[in-house]
C-alpha cells in the first residue's frame, strides 16, 4: 500500500501532458511537493494524509499566466477608453512615480488572491520593486517567474540605470534557490531602451541562465518609433543586436511579419499573448495561429488590470479562441485543446518551467486545481476541454494546489487574509486619487 499526503480522486482528469490523457475518475496522488499518481488506480491499495474529492469535477493542472504587472491590480478601471498615450502619460506614468514598496507589495498580494481564485497557480511579472512582488508571491504560496523592469529614464525603486542591473543581480542572487520564486532580466521595451541597455540585459540573462523578457511588437506606434530610429523592425532591431534565442521571452507580438515569424521560430523565442488587453488598447491582433504554425511556443498572459481588467485566465481563453476565429473567418482555428495548452503546458514551456509543472505527470509539482462543474452554465458537459475554454469561469474553481500545498478549498482562501488585503487595497485606492488630484488630474 502506498502512503500519500493527498489524493485528489473522482473527477475527470485532465493530463494536459504529451497525448492529452484524460482519465474518467482517476486518482492524482502527492508526496511532499510532488504527484507521484496519475492514472487509474485500485484506490484501496493507496492512502493519503488528506482526500479531495473533485465530486465529478475537472481535474487538472493549474493555469499559468505568462504576462502581467501583478500590482497594477491596484489601477483596475483607472481611467479606461481613453487613447493610450493620454492613459499612460497622464494617469499611469504619474501614479507610478509616487508608488513605493508598500504599494506594490499590497498589489501583488491583491493580484495573487484573485489569481488563486480563479485557478493560476503560476505567473510571470515585469514591475517594478519586483522583491516586494516576489515576497508577497511566496506569502501566498504562489509560484512565479519575475523580474524588475529596466528602462532608460530614472526609476522610483532604483533610480538609475546602473542602479537597475545591480538590483536585477542582486534578485537573481537572493532567490536562486527558492522553491516557487525565480528571476529573469526584464528590459522594457525596444522604445524605450536603447540598444547598449537591451544589450547589457541579455549579458546579464546568459550570465546567469535566466530568461531574457521584453515587450515586442505591441503597437504600430511601436513600429513606426523603431523604423525612424534604426531604420528596422522591432524584430530587425533584435536580431542586429542578437538578442534572439531560446532564452527570449516576446510579450505580445501583434505585429510581425511573415519572415519574421520565421526567423522567431527559427531561433526559439517564446512568445506570451495577452488578446484582452491587445483588443482594449487597440493595439490588434496578434498572428498566433500563424505562429503557432510555424512552431513557436506560446503562452497565454492577461497583462495587467489596468488595461485587461481582470486576472482571470478562463476568461482569457474563451477570447482567445473566439478572437482568431472571426480575424481568420474559420471556426476550425485555436481549437479548444489547443488553447487550454497555451494556459498549461505551452505557458510552462514558454516560462522554461516544463519540467516541474504545466501537466499532470508523476515527478512533476503538484501544482493542481479542481473545477466544479455542478452548475447550470456548466451543464451538460460533453467536452471538458470545450466546457473549460468556452463556458467555465474563474470562480468555478473550487480547490487550488501549488507545489502540493493547498492554497484554496471549497473556495476558501487558506494563506491569504483576503479582508485584510482588500482593506489595504481600497486604502491605497485613495492614494491614488490623492496622487492625481495633486497632478491636476481627476481619476476614473
Amino acid at each position: 500500500m502506498q502512503d500519500l499526503d493527498v489524493i485528489v480522486k473522482n473527477g475527470t482528469i485532465l493530463t494536459m501532458d504529451p497525448e492529452n490523457r484524460l482519465l474518467e475518475g482517476g486518482v492524482v496522488g502527492v508526496k511532499d511537493d510532488t504527484i507521484k499518481i496519475v492514472g487509474q488506480m485500485d484506490q484501496e491499495k493507496i492512502t493519503g494524509k488528506k482526500v479531495i474529492d473533485a465530486d465529478g469535477g475537472i481535474v487538472l493542472p493549474g493555469l499559468i499566466n505568462g504576462h502581467t504587472h501583478a500590482a497594477m491590480s491596484l489601477f483596475r478601471g483607472l481611467a479606461d477608453d481613453l487613447p493610450l498615450m493620454d492613459w499612460l502619460n497622464n494617469y499611469i506614468f504619474p501614479v507610478e512615480s509616487r508608488m513605493d514598496a508598500d504599494f506594490v507589495h499590497a498589489g501583488t498580494l491583491l493580484a495573487c488572491a484573485e489569481m488563486i481564485l480563479s485557478g493560476t497557480t503560476t505567473f510571470c511579472d515585469m514591475y517594478l520593486f519586483e522583491d516586494e512582488v516576489a515576497k508577497a508571491a511566496r506569502k501566498a504560496e504562489m509560484r512565479c517567474l519575475v523580474g524588475e523592469v529596466l528602462y532608460d529614464f530614472d526609476s522610483p525603486n532604483y533610480g538609475t540605470i546602473e542602479n537597475g542591473f545591480e538590483y536585477s543581480e542582486s534578485l537573481i542572487n537572493k532567490w536562486k534557490d527558492d522553491p516557487l520564486v525565480s528571476i529573469a532580466v526584464e528590459p522594457h521595451s525596444l522604445f524605450t531602451c536603447s540598444p547598449d541597455l537591451l544589450q547589457k540585459a541579455n549579458e546579464l540573462a546568459l550570465k546567469y541562465n535566466v530568461p531574457l523578457i521584453t515587450h515586442l511588437a505591441e503597437t504600430v506606434n511601436e513600429l513606426n518609433d523603431i523604423k525612424e530610429r534604426y531604420g528596422r523592425t522591432p524584430v530587425e532591431h533584435l536580431q542586429a543586436l542578437d538578442l534572439l534565442g531560446s532564452h527570449l521571452i516576446a510579450d505580445h507580438c501583434v505585429h510581425l511579419l511573415e519572415e519574421e515569424i520565421e526567423v522567431l521560430a527559427q531561433e526559439g523565442v517564446k512568445a506570451i499573448h495577452n488578446p484582452e488587453s491587445n483588443m482594449k488598447l487597440a493595439s490588434g491582433i496578434a498572428p498566433i495561429p500563424e505562429m503557432l504554425h510555424k512552431g513557436m511556443i506560446i503562452g497565454l498572459g492577461t497583462d495587467g488590470c489596468a488595461s485587461n481588467n481582470n486576472l482571470d485566465l478562463f476568461t482569457e481563453m474563451d477570447m482567445a479562441a473566439k478572437l482568431h476565429k472571426l480575424n481568420n473567418m474559420d471556426t476550425t482555428v485555436m481549437d479548444a485543446t489547443t488553447v487550454l495548452r497555451m494556459a498549461t503546458i505551452e505557458g510552462a514551456k514558454a516560462l522554461g518551467m516544463e519540467s516541474m509543472t504545466g501537466s499532470l505527470e508523476e515527478g512533476k509539482k503538484a501544482d493542481i486545481i479542481v473545477v466544479d462543474i455542478k452548475k447550470p452554465h456548466l451543464t451538460p458537459m460533453y467536452n471538458p476541454y470545450s466546457h473549460l475554454v468556452y463556458a467555465a469561469r474563474g470562480n468555478d474553481v473550487v480547490h487550488t494546489m501549488i507545489n502540493g500545498k493547498l492554497v484554496m478549498e471549497d473556495r476558501k482562501l487558506l494563506d491569504l487574509e483576503l479582508e485584510e488585503i482588500l482593506e489595504k487595497a481600497r486604502e491605497k485606492s485613495r492614494d491614488v486619487l490623492r496622487w492625481l488630484s495633486d497632478s491636476g488630474v481627476k481619476g476614473g
